[in-house]
């Protein structure tokens, strides 16, 4: 689950718009569609909900191209049809906590998801965990409760403690049940809502389900270091108490600190838990990329 502070060990700044396990469990879970998260370094608290519309968010950044105007790379029809009569992605939220809880059960969508604005939420969520910030106020899971701990206090550069992997148990395991097949199959028939919550973003003639594809593969190229990580606080210039300094830690190495805010996510959720968590990106990735299967009979 998020530590829900930050998408890089302090605060992201506010923008408007926004599974490894996240994306397997926000995503896939939910609605099939995917992400990673999530994520980050303060007890829990109630998320502000989405805007009705998400400002345009700034390029994409993912390792594979944005697909042509043309038609979509990973069409959602090869997994199943739409449903016919959706809610309109303003009024979805009843329907698709009503389908969310079929698939998953009411106490475990209680436990980690958040309904309102679901769609909205994963949308944005998904095409941010390739950018440098994914603001915890759009991510579509509950924040962790615990806080993001390290081997020693101070300003002086330290490590993560090994005890901090365990925070992301509960949610990992949460991920690993749900039923990846229905799961993707939900997605599809809701596709129509998150296609038009990725088009308010500021993709009029993109598609989501390729933008998902790329992210995917982008997590997958997350580095998998081995042994303490060390992290440093970044220095405060102000004379204002910090009471919550967990959140203020940064990677050491500056090549950890300049990766992604979803790859930081695997990352700092340690060797065993990346692993389990690049293993549900490759089930949901394997579904979602669509390009080289059949379209299904409708």
């Amino acid at each position: 689950m998020p530590d829900h502070d930050t998408a890089e060990f302090r605060p992201a700044p506010e923008r408007t718009s926004s599974t490894p396990w996240v994306l397997a469990a926000g995503l896939a879970c939910a609605v099939g569609a995917g992400a990673a998260w999530w994520f980050w370094l303060r007890p829990a608290q109630t998320p502000m909900a989405p805007p009705p519309v998400a400002a345009a968010p700034e390029a994409p950044a993912a390792p594979s191209p944005m697909p042509e105007a043309s038609g979509p790379h990973n069409p959602v029809d090869a997994l199943a049809p739409a449903d016919a009569a959706l809610p309109a992605l303003a009024e979805s939220d009843p329907r698709v906590a009503e389908l969310l809880a079929d698939l998953l059960g009411r106490d475990k969508v209680a436990s980690f998801l958040l309904t309102d604005g679901f769609v909205r939420r994963v949308v944005a969520t998904v095409d941010n965990l390739a950018r440098a910030q994914a603001p915890s106020r759009m991510w579509p899971v509950q924040p962790m409760p615990q806080r993001f701990v390290v081997d020693a206090d101070g300003d002086a550069p330290t490590t993560v403690a090994a005890a901090n992997a365990a925070r992301y148990s509960a949610f990992l395991a949460f991920a690993e049940a749900v039923p990846m097949e229905p799961a993707v199959a939900l997605y599809a028939r809701l596709y129509p809502l998150f296609q038009q919550a990725y088009e308010e973003l500021g993709y009029p003639r993109r598609y989501f389900n390729d933008r998902l594809v790329a992210v995917l593969d982008h997590l997958l190229l997350a580095p998998e270091p081995q042994g303490p990580l060390r992290v440093k606080l970044t220095p405060v210039n102000t004379e204002v108490p910090n009471l919550r300094p967990w959140v203020r830690y940064e990677f050491v190495d500056p090549a950890l600190e300049s990766l992604s805010s979803g790859q930081k996510i695997l990352v700092r959720m340690g060797p065993a838990n990346e692993a389990r968590a690049k293993a549900l990106i490759r089930n949901l990735r394997k579904r979602v990329a669509t390009s080289a299967l059949q379209p299904s009979p409708r």
